[in-house]
């Protein structure tokens, strides 16, 4: 089976789904203080193990990632083992998985977490061999005579589903061997690929296009075409690796042989796995194959994960999180975005503890709630990204967002009830880079100046002396002097500056040099006779304009002498 991962559901139990949610997961210890997951969560999760493994067993599709499957499969081994007799078996289905039985069974692979585990798998064994994990779908090609005359899916390792037709129709899939002989291959079918860097495209839905396309009724030669074949076994060749690699190589699979290195030390693995994750290959990855060169016989193959392969996957680029809360964030135009607050995760050695959902029309559609599962990924390498919902909590705490009527480019100029927030973002816009750049001045300080009520008004910090700012929390005597100083030199900056420091929509630049009072008497098409200005844009410069705090602003400003007002 692929190595898979999915969601989980929401638990109560704090401390273990934190040891649960780290990658690499070492072995949760069951804490001994905690509220176990309700029943129905329980069974949640163990229907949607098995819906996922039907999925895949039965219709070789991936619902969700690897990384996915295996975090949400970890949490409810971990479950069965601290809540015995509460959690329900979630076994691979009993339905058919295909027809056609395996002359000998495909095995899977055992998953090493990290390199300790891979070093210790080195340690216990002679003639290792390592070759890239390709990320398609497995199948076992059977010659007679060298003719080819039978390919069968993985199914369940023992049957699948019969492919012949359709590996007749591909070109990677030799209808005749050089040698006319009998020979068993077994191996997977990849989307090809030119020059894919694992690391910087991910998977691509290489493997799920893989899947379509052999779901059809009729492979057309050119889809065709799009498949490859990366043969990573022959359970009745050679009985020596070296032999076996000399043996495919004859018979036309040479890929498969130059993509197949021998091994000695954990630093030789981790070379091969971080080339083949960084540099181009015609295939998708999700890791590397450590192989040992001598094994049973195939007859004593068993569908089951073997002593003498094992799979090592690359980092995983998903991590599967709880949702601790929602905060519901008002900038400072107005725009409120949703901020998923998450049990920590652990992901490219990185800590996540947020993540935005990007839009409230986003989060609406998504429905996300506290308990709910989410999928994490990192946009970049370094900012996480919303993926989707992967597992929702049975019991779905009511939530309500801010009206987002409410809230605008040209509301909450002054402090009102429920205007706290996009009120504080509005002084920092004001006082940041963006505006008049006030040195030593940050939100923290804007919030202790509102907290102590010496601000209500975008402008009311002008008139304030030293000792009414001392009653801000942590404001001393010299900190008091050093604001009033640098809230004075606001006074010498430029119009241009005070305008985007007010939060004049963009376009406004191009008027300059006017002044307030011009400007204050453009209409829409004075503002769309400007290069880059639009309607929208029109619109809303004429907006701004006319606003009544944003002109009782300007006439403040005047007073105080500021310039170009």
């Amino acid at each position: 089976m692929a190595l898979r991962a999915s969601a989980g559901l929401p638990a109560l139990l704090l401390l273990f789904c934190l040891l649960l949610s780290s990658l690499p997961v070492r072995a949760a210890t069951c804490p001994a203080m905690a509220e176990a997951p309700a029943e129905a969560e329980l069974n949640a999760l163990a229907q949607r193990l098995a819906e996922w493994d039907d999925a895949y067993y039965r219709r070789g599709e991936s619902p969700v990632s690897d990384a996915l499957y295996d975090q949400a499969r970890r949490q409810y081994e971990a479950w069965r083992r601290c809540l015995p007799g509460r959690i329900p078996e979630a076994a691979v289905p009993s339905h058919p998985v295909g027809e056609v039985r395996h002359p000998i069974p495909q095995t899977g692979l055992a998953k090493l977490e990290d390199a300790a585990a891979v070093d210790r798998w080195l340690s216990r064994r002679d003639e290792v061999w390592v070759q890239p994990k390709v990320d398609g779908v497995a199948v076992t090609l059977v010659y007679r005579d060298g003719r080819l005359v039978q390919a069968i899916s993985r199914g369940d390792g023992h049957q699948g589903q019969d492919w012949t037709a359709a590996a007749r129709h591909m070109a990677a899939v030799p209808a005749r061997l050089p040698d006319a002989a009998d020979a068993l291959l077994q191996g997977e079918l990849y989307r090809r690929l030119e020059g894919h860097v694992q690391a910087e495209a991910g998977g691509v839905g290489a493997r799920s296009e893989v899947v379509g396309l052999l779901a059809r009724e009729a492979l057309s030669t050119q889809a065709a075409a799009r498949i490859g074949l990366f043969v990573w076994d022959w359970p009745d060749g050679p009985p020596a690796m070296e032999g076996r690699l000399a043996g495919l190589t004859r018979l036309g699979f040479a890929d498969s042989a130059a993509l197949t290195h021998r091994v000695a030390t954990l630093e030789e693995v981790k070379r091969w796995r971080e080339r083949w994750y960084r540099g181009a290959l015609p295939f998708a990855t999700d890791g590397v194959v450590l192989r040992q060169g001598g094994r049973p016989a195939g007859e004593e193959w068993r569908a089951e994960p073997p002593e003498w392969a094992a799979a090592w996957k690359h980092p995983p680029r998903e991590a599967l999180a709880e949702v601790r809360g929602v905060e519901f964030r008002i900038g400072r135009t107005g725009r409120i975005t949703p901020l998923l607050h998450l049990h920590p995760v652990v992901l490219e050695a990185r800590t996540i503890r947020r993540v935005s959902v990007g839009s409230l029309e986003r989060w609406e559609a998504l429905d996300i709630r506290p308990g709910d599962r989410v999928a994490i990924a990192l946009a970049g390498l370094t900012i996480p990204r919303l993926e989707g919902v992967v597992w929702r909590a049975t019991k779905r705490p009511s939530l309500v967002p801010p009206a987002a009527a409410d809230f605008h480019a040209l509301s909450c100029l002054r402090l009102t009830p429920g205007c706290e927030a996009q009120f504080l973002e509005r002084l920092a816009w004001l006082g940041g880079p963006e505006g008049l750049d006030v040195p030593g001045v940050g939100p923290g300080t804007w919030a202790a100046l509102v907290e102590a009520g010496l601000v209500t008004g975008l402008l009311d910090w002008q008139a304030l002396e030293a000792p009414a700012l001392r009653r801000a929390h942590g404001i001393g005597e010299a900190r008091a002097a050093a604001l009033v100083a640098a809230f004075a030199d606001t006074n010498a900056a430029p119009f241009p500056r005070w305008l985007q420091a007010l939060g004049a929509p963009p376009g406004v630049e191009a008027a300059l040099p006017e002044d307030w009072a011009t400007l204050a008497e453009r209409g829409r098409r004075d503002w769309r006779a400007l290069p880059g200005v639009g309607p929208d844009r029109a619109a809303a410069l004429v907006d701004f304009f006319a606003h009544r705090e944003v002109r009782a602003l300007a006439r403040r400003l005047g007073a105080a002498g500021i310039d170009g007002f």
